[in-house]
């Protein structure tokens, strides 16, 4: 990890998307992970650690740290979301029980400890729920400024949400997180404030039966096929376990995104946020002030984001504007595919 250009703090609630992005991570040379964190979003924070655990040992990677932190939000029930992600949240795809175990330790003290051994050196990067973030601010609220920096997938900024009109899942099923999150970003230097990767932008990272081939012949392990066409649930019959742990979790999404009228294709949301905190993927962003509605009944959750500075308050996020979606799949069959090559 001391070699690594990027340390890397992850917080998620793996989900397929979260999936994707763990893998891309542990193709990428110069990417340390120092711990994974989890939060309960997608599916129970128990199922993520699990999830979390068979993925890393899938790709060789056994003895990252994993760790559970809250199982519910701040202050609301807590939804998940079985039916975009699969009972065990990784689609159709079924991985061996994990020899590893979850950490015995909080998520929140994995956070804190983390970036007090390593000030200004460890990128956090977040694509579920804010919960475990906002608990680890309330007990140390220097955290802005020790981490190196932060990048989160959530919200949506004059864009329809994608759980209610205007509400984005990750800070719809903790508002009130994503709200203490902003705030305490409120006023700190440019290279300190989040990146985030917003529904404007990651919704524009669609995954096609293409892609999944494409990673599948780059890896030598012949054509993968998702058919349209086909009937759901099928599975994949192909000898190399990473491309059909892939390919199984991803027909289950496009199958998803198909049923809401959104084409045969799947959303790589946190694919586009792991490859913006490892410095991989270019992208445009604004400086905003950002508020999260936490009251109202019609559009809690909604993000709000004040470009023009009307609310004479200090900017508290970069939000991405723009990306290149063709430069994102070029790169994420080329790590996929050595994965798949090395470790199928």
């Amino acid at each position: 990890m001391a070699e690594s250009r990027h340390r890397l703090l992850l917080d998620v609630d793996t989900g397929i998307d979260d999936a994707v992005a763990l893998l891309y991570l542990l193709a990428t040379p110069g990417a340390g992970i120092e711990a994974i964190t989890c939060t309960a979003g997608n599916v129970g924070a128990r199922q993520v650690a699990v999830n979390n655990l068979a993925l890393l040992e899938l790709c060789g990677h056994a003895g990252i740290e994993v760790a559970v932190g809250s199982e519910v939000p701040l202050e609301i029930p807590l939804v998940t979301t079985e039916e975009t992600h699969g009972d065990q949240g990784i689609g159709y795809a079924v991985l061996p029980p994990p020899r590893g175990r979850i950490s015995g330790r909080h998520a929140v003290d994995v956070w804190l400890e983390a970036v007090r051994c390593h000030p200004g050196q460890v990128t956090g990067l977040v694509t579920g729920p804010l919960t475990n973030l906002a608990l680890a601010l309330r007990a140390e609220p220097e955290l802005p400024t020790l981490l190196k920096g932060l990048v989160i997938m959530g919200g949506a900024f004059n864009y329809p949400g994608n759980t209610t009109p205007v509400a984005e899942w990750n800070t719809h099923v903790d508002p009130h997180a994503a709200k203490e999150v902003f705030a305490a970003y409120e006023g700190l230097p440019f290279e300190k404030l989040p990146i985030v990767c917003a529904l404007e932008t990651t919704e524009r990272i669609e995954c096609t039966p293409a892609h999944v081939d494409a990673v599948a012949r780059a890896a030598g392990a012949g054509p993968e096929l998702l058919d349209p066409q086909g009937p759901e649930g099928m599975r994949s019959t192909s000898d190399n376990a990473v491309v059909a742990c892939l390919s199984d979790a991803l027909r289950f999404y496009m199958e998803f995104h198909r049923l809401y009228d959104q084409g045969y294709v799947a959303h790589l949301h946190d694919l586009f946020a792991a490859m913006v905190a490892t410095g991989e993927a270019q992208f445009e962003e604004r400086l905003a002030t950002v508020d999260v509605e936490t009251q109202s009944p019609l559009t809690i959750g909604q993000t709000v984001a004040d470009f023009a500075g009307m609310w004479k308050r200090a900017p508290n996020a970069r939000i991405v504007t723009g990306n290149d979606p063709e430069a994102v799949f070029e790169l994420m069959v080329r790590r996929l595919s050595h994965l798949a090559r090395m470790h199928g």
